[in-house]
């Protein structure tokens, strides 16, 4: 053979290796990953992992330096976790993939209640401001300061700025110390401007939440306290633009509960994620969109919706996922508390008090909160800080 037919066949040797390197892939853990004591193994310095993927052909892959097996063209390599945040590197020749993951570093069972759709009970102590000396002489209110009293249990209240005949410059100061007293279980934040339009930000500008999240956040720092306010909301309806959702991370929103659901192979109650993200936040806890900088959480339960006696199978079967079970997000909306709401639900207390029983029993702790170590005053619960 002459050199230069030789090289001409080493060309396309290495061509056509470096053609197969490139299909190198990290499939699990996905870029975004928020890993507990459930996904791996707990060691002295960390959590011990397994990173698997498509090894595109090659030969050898090396996971952040580690040599990986490699088998049927995948690969799998084990390495610990030891931050919060851990960038996972596999290469092959001079391909490459990468994912950032995180380490929810000090998990341990827990839940977080909050309440959708809330106006209602602020257009009452308003309305009755001359009469009530207590915020919890409101009835809605009462029976969650009784949920907490008997169970712990912590709230957030999402909330309107306007309804009929309401909006929230009507709410007075006058309980700020009261909602400041209370700060340890109670949170505030916004929701929507108003219940309708349905889906009112599923295509909204930037502009347009941006404006009605101050309106809201003006008004709770006014008549409740900066300390009430939380960087966690669930968006009416679960739906935005990416910009819109971009705006409330400007404005120090962090984390965004939701349905993520697939109806028809598309993605509903899911803010602006794609199928293959919901379809991964349907079997986890939670998922962090590392370009945004935003955690997604996903609904365990729409108390609402679910018949008292299915609680408990419902809550049972979830807790049963290891996957699912270490975060429990609860939610319930404001309106089906009310006697004059066209689908008022009478066992409305029964079924909250239900859900917060059974988690309680199986030893889950309320939090504010979705990382430990975070039940101070600050509005802030990131994961990168370190609990106290």
């Amino acid at each position: 053979m002459s050199p230069r037919v030789l090289t001409f066949t080493l060309v396309l040797t290495a061509c056509g290796a470096a053609a197969l390197a490139e299909g190198v892939r990290i499939t699990e853990p996905p870029d975004g990953a928020i890993l507990n004591r459930h996904d791996g193994t707990d060691v002295a310095n960390g959590l011990r992992i397994v990173v698997k993927g498509h090894a595109g052909g090659a030969r050898e892959v090396r996971v952040n330096g580690i040599a990986a097996t490699v088998s049927g063209g995948e690969f799998q390599a084990r390495m610990t976790l030891t931050k919060a945040e851990t960038r996972i590197t596999a290469e092959a020749g001079p391909a490459r993939h990468s994912v950032l993951v995180l380490w929810d570093r000090d998990s341990y069972p827990r839940y977080r209640f909050s309440t959708d759709t809330n106006i209602w009970f602020l257009r009452d102590i308003a309305r009755n401001q001359a009469r009530y000396k207590s915020l919890f002489e409101n009835p809605y209110l009462a029976f969650w300061l009784q949920m907490h009293r008997k169970y712990g249990t912590k709230v957030q209240f999402n909330i309107y700025y306007e309804t009929d005949g309401f909006n929230l410059t009507q709410m007075p100061d006058k309980y700020k110390p009261e909602w400041r007293r209370n700060r340890d279980w109670m949170r505030l934040t916004f929701h929507a401007r108003a219940d309708k339009p349905d889906q009112p930000y599923i295509h909204a500008t930037a502009e347009k939440i941006r404006g009605d999240y101050r309106l809201v956040t003006r008004e709770i720092e006014r008549f409740a306290g900066r300390e009430l306010q939380s960087d966690i909301t669930t968006v009416h309806w679960g739906e935005t633009t990416r910009e819109g959702a971009r705006a409330l991370h400007a404005e120090g929103i962090r984390a965004m509960p939701g349905y993520f659901l697939l109806a028809d192979g598309k993605p509903n109650v899911s803010y602006y994620l794609d199928a293959e993200q919901v379809r991964y936040l349907m079997g986890r806890n939670y998922w962090k969109d590392t370009q945004e900088d935003l955690i997604f959480v996903k609904h365990n339960i729409i108390i609402n919706t679910v018949p008292l006696e299915k609680i408990v199978p419902h809550l049972e079967k979830v807790v049963a996922d290891p996957h699912q079970s270490e975060l429990l997000e609860l939610m319930i909306h404001e309106q089906y508390f009310y006697p004059d709401y066209v689908n008022y639900e009478a066992d409305y207390r029964q079924r909250v008090e239900r859900a917060i029983e059974f988690v309680t029993r199986k030893g889950y702790k309320p939090t504010l909160c979705y990382f430990p170590g975070k039940e101070k005053f600050s509005v802030k619960c990131t994961l990168q800080e370190k609990p106290e």
